[in-house]
């Protein structure tokens, strides 16, 4: 072996020799950092395993929660098409509403007393309450802003207890409040009532119709009819001013309470706007308005009375007097001729029993009074229907003109 072979083998173990060096140290490097990765995801694993523990533990400490759906009614009064707030209604109607301050002539000397009223037409004619200014020496208008004028009474009508004053006041300061029809009224509905209670100008207070058709007593032993009952505050002063509906049209005019103090206690009255329209244009007309007029004095039955005193019907008008010379006289109407006890009470029996007129039902003095107040003129022959010793009979009856009282 020469020289050179000698070299060339040593050249090649050396190689060789260094070959397996690098290989093992790289072997070393790559375990050395697959060790270090397979720590680093042991570590990783402990945590995820670590924080999914501390979840679970989260989820089991958690209430439960329920979502449930609540179902509100809601229920949305709509207003009735034309109304108007309470408080619309007295914006419009303040400027009409007057106060009325009267001086009356006394036997102790000159004595005040103030109501209520509201401005009718444009002409100058206020409505208000016959007693408001019965037997005035002189009357005084004054309206919301102060100004004030005097008085004049050109009609009254103490059957009604409506009265008409008129004033000289510009056009600017009449604005007449529009007349509803209180024969559209129904109880429960809403009403205002605004007046001068106590001297306390442009008052308003705000109640129901308790209950319609009252009868209010009247001068002579007659009734106001068709008047309206109802719960909105009236006290001394409100006489004479308007009772209103929500579309802030006059519906009755305020004129009197049931109180043992005086004061308001749950009960006022008003005179309907029905015979507003039926009285006024006479008493501006003429100065009075004439009443239709029977000439009797009767007594509701009830199916008790009618038990007791043996009668063939139970409901109806039990006549025990008639005005001698008057309508019912001169028809024929028959009175009550003989006198029973009834409950301590003495009532004459033996008379007709009004049953209808005209083809209406009459069940009490309301129903004839109504009828006649409203459906009948003075001279005209209506046709009442009466029971006599039994049996139903036709009696024509010319009206009459109520009596002054």
């Amino acid at each position: 072996m020469g020289r050179a072979s000698t070299v060339a083998i040593i050249v090649l173990l050396a190689l060789t020799l260094a070959l397996n060096l690098v290989n093992y140290y790289s072997n070393q490097a790559f375990q050395s950092q697959i060790a270090q990765l397979q720590a680093q995801y042991s570590e990783a694993e402990s945590r995820l395993q670590s924080l999914s523990e501390t979840l679970a533990n989260l989820k089991a400490q958690t209430p439960v929660t329920t979502t449930a759906t609540v179902t509100e009614t809601v229920t949305v009064t709509v207003k009735p098409e034309g109304e108007l707030t309470p408080q619309e209604v007295f914006k419009r109607a303040e400027g009409s509403v007057v106060q009325i301050i009267v001086s009356k002539l006394t036997p102790l000397g000159i004595a005040g007393g103030e109501g209520s009223g509201f401005v009718y037409s444009r002409e100058g004619y206020i409505v208000t309450n016959n007693h408001v200014v019965e037997d005035a020496r002189y009357i005084e208008v004054r309206f919301v802003d102060g100004s004030s004028y005097e008085g004049e009474i050109v009609g009254v009508d103490p059957y009604s207890d409506l009265a008409v004053v008129k004033v000289n006041a510009p056009p600017s300061k009449l604005k007449p409040l529009p007349l509803g029809d209180s024969s559209k009224l129904r109880v429960g509905d809403t009403v205002l009532a605004i007046g001068n209670p106590f001297g306390l100008k442009a008052t308003m207070t705000m109640g129901i119709v308790s209950q319609l058709g009252r009868l209010l007593d009247a001068p002579g032993g007659y009734s106001i009819v068709d008047v309206i009952q109802v719960d909105a505050a009236i006290n001394p002063g409100n006489s004479g001013g308007p009772l209103l509906n929500l579309k802030g049209e006059v519906v009755g005019v305020n004129t009197a309470i049931v109180s043992p103090t005086g004061a308001f206690a749950g009960i006022g009255f008003a005179i309907s706007s029905n015979m507003v329209k039926q009285v006024v244009p006479d008493l501006i007309a003429k100065g009075y308005h004439p009443h239709p007029w029977v000439g009797i004095v009767s007594m509701e039955l009830t199916p008790a009375l009618a038990k007791k005193l043996k009668l063939p019907v139970e409901r109806g008008l039990l006549v025990t007097e008639v005005v001698k010379g008057g309508p019912a006289d001169k028809a024929g109407i028959r009175p009550g001729y003989k006198t029973v006890l009834v409950g301590g009470r003495e009532i004459k029996v033996g008379g007709d029993i009004i049953v209808g007129v005209d083809d209406v039902e009459v069940k009490g003095v309301a129903d004839l009074l109504l009828y006649l107040e409203y459906h009948v003129e003075i001279g005209q022959t209506v046709v009442f229907h009466v029971v006599r010793d039994g049996e139903t009979v036709d009696v024509p009856v010319v009206i009459g003109e109520r009596p002054p009282p």
